[in-house]
């Protein structure tokens, strides 16, 4: 890695932060509507697994997907835009929080519902076999997901038909409001995939490099003909399900051990330890990324909201 690679890898991170913590600001003053879903605390994890990526890649996820979209290239523009639901938000204002994509980009949206995108990861995958492609379809989705059906099967067939996916579980400790271990008779997620004959792993979701250097690799095997690979991210939330989450199922004491991994300050000290990076260096790329979102804030407002006649546009695939 060069060494605007480590910066560009911190840059992303930073601006995740900021522009969840914008989004919040906006969704209390009533400018954001429907769910809001934040990625506080679980930035080195797409931001590690999506770098090592090539641009055939498919990236697809679940509901908390705006660090996934920036990671994937899309502007912070487009992605606070759409929060807003405005026109030039990725998904035209039409999709909200939960919807943003761009299949240009190879991100294959984020998922309202819980684990139904799962079999739609393995139908790209099939999709790349058909026609001799050699491309990895990459598929996030949270630890309550590997209790929905949806879940079973997908993995299931990605298997029996050695599909080129990997399968990662963010697992944030909770499904909602209800701890992993609540609601899972297997509480180390990644041992689910024994089940279908399927290899994986466990990596350390708040250290960056750790997730980059673990994804990397398994990208080439699963390249090289492995077939689907399974990836368990221990990783946390450190705000709410959503921002209606009062936050009662865990303690304050448990909250703040895991905000001592933040994964910003994990990948900072990593950065001036290693001398990579200079403590001003890394203040002006803070500095930037700060000025990258409140222009996005400032595009978004001013933007204008979806026409009436757009309503019916865009509902199939044209072409």
């Amino acid at each position: 890695m060069e060494k605007r690679d480590y910066l560009d890898l911190y840059h992303q991170m930073v601006v995740i932060r900021r522009l969840e913590e914008r989004s919040a600001e906006l969704y209390q003053q009533g400018k954001i509507g429907g769910f809001l879903h934040l990625y506080i605390g679980q930035e080195a994890v797409s931001t590690g697994l999506i770098s090592v990526r090539r641009p055939e890649d498919r990236i697809i996820t679940a509901y908390r997907d705006h660090g996934v979209a920036i990671n994937c290239g899309l502007s912070a523009r487009e992605v606070m835009a759409e929060l807003l639901g405005k026109a030039t938000g990725c998904s035209r204002g039409k999709g909200g929080s939960m919807h943003l994509a761009d299949v240009k980009k190879n991100f294959w949206g984020g998922h309202a519902i819980v684990g139904a995108h799962l079999p739609i990861a393995a139908g790209l995958a099939l999709g790349d076999v058909y026609q001799n492609n050699q491309a990895v379809t990459v598929c996030m989705f949270g630890d309550g997901a590997t209790n929905i059906g949806y879940f079973h099967e997908a993995l299931n067939l990605s298997k029996v038909w050695n599909l080129p996916v990997l399968w990662v579980c963010e697992n944030n400790q909770y499904g909602m409001g209800t701890a992993v271990e609540r609601a899972s008779a297997v509480s180390e997620i990644r041992r689910k995939a024994d089940g279908y004959g399927m290899k994986s792993e466990a990596v350390d979701g708040m250290d960056v490099m750790k997730v980059r250097e673990v994804s990397a690799r398994l990208y080439e095997e699963i390249r090289n003909g492995s077939g689907p690979q399974f990836l368990e991210v221990i990783t946390y939330r450190f705000r709410g399900h959503s921002m209606g989450d009062p936050e009662r199922y865990r303690s304050s004491e448990e909250v703040k051990t895991w905000l001592e991994n933040d994964p910003i300050g994990i990948y900072h000290r990593y950065l001036l330890e290693n001398d990579i990076a200079s403590e001003e260096e890394l203040q002006q790329q803070i500095q930037m990324a700060e000025e990258e979102v409140n222009d996005a804030v400032a595009f978004a407002e001013a933007s204008p909201e979806p026409p009436a006649e757009e309503l019916f546009k865009h509902i199939y695939v044209e072409g």
